[in-house]
């Protein structure tokens, strides 16, 4: 298991992110080596063999509380926020040790998972499956949750069975679709793009030219839809 962590120093009397929780694994009885990385501010701890991470970053200004995020093969499953450093360790701890999401959520009650995390836990989803749930979800994690339209627009976007057999593809909050699913996919994207916050009204853009301005998500949609090439097939 290896730690990565920003250099700088924050608003805590000249302590880091990670020394914080260094401290606070001390207390714990636990090692975690630590190796400097470019995140100022947010500490990344990894196990290379399991393919998973934990990201660490301060909830507010003061860094009163932490936001912990646990992914598996670079997608999140699950989060939380917790104002004790000690449960933020032993989350690190349980996830990269190999613990599954209930175990971990047992050593550390403020990890949250939807339904689908413990279901691609047992049988991994595909991958535009999966992309899907993740956001669709969003909706119940922090920061996500601070944002209704994006969320309405998510969802009558896979409301829409052509669509949900592309890979979303956000940007500012702008939704997309590709018919990739690598790294890459923004080379594929296909059909124009909806702006939730686009001077109060569901924008559908192609590049920098307006298209349409609608008053609802499902018109915005819809308005994608009538576009698309047609025969267009499920990403891969």
């Amino acid at each position: 298991m290896g730690f990565e962590v920003g250099s700088g120093e924050d608003d805590w009397g000249g302590v880091t992110l990670g020394e914080r929780l260094l401290r606070a694994a001390e207390g714990l009885g636990v090692v975690l080596p630590e190796h400097e990385g470019p995140w100022r501010g947010t500490a990344a701890y990894v196990d290379a063999g399991l393919d998973r991470r934990v990201w660490v970053r301060p909830a507010d200004e003061q860094g009163r509380t932490f936001w912990v995020y646990l992914q598996s093969n670079g997608r999140c499953l699950a989060g939380g926020s917790t104002a004790d450093p000690a449960e933020v360790v032993r989350a690190v701890v349980a996830w990269t040790g190999g613990a599954g999401l209930a175990g971990t959520r047992e050593q550390a009650p403020c990890i949250e998972f939807r339904p689908w995390a413990l279901a691609h836990e047992r049988e991994p989803l595909g991958a535009v499956e999966l992309e899907w749930c993740r956001r669709l979800d969003g909706i119940h994690m922090p920061p996500m949750n601070r944002f209704p339209r994006v969320h309405a627009l998510l969802a009558a976007a896979y409301a829409q069975p052509v669509l949900r057999q592309l890979m979303p593809v956000t940007s500012h909050f702008n939704l997309g679709f590709s018919t990739g699913i690598t790294a890459k996919r923004t080379t594929t994207r296909v059909g124009p793009m909806i702006w939730p916050h686009d001077e109060g009204f569901y924008g559908v853009r192609n590049g920098g030219t307006l298209l349409a301005r609608l008053e609802t998500p499902e018109e915005a949609v819809a308005f994608v839809v009538a576009v698309l090439p047609e025969g267009i097939g499920a990403a891969r």
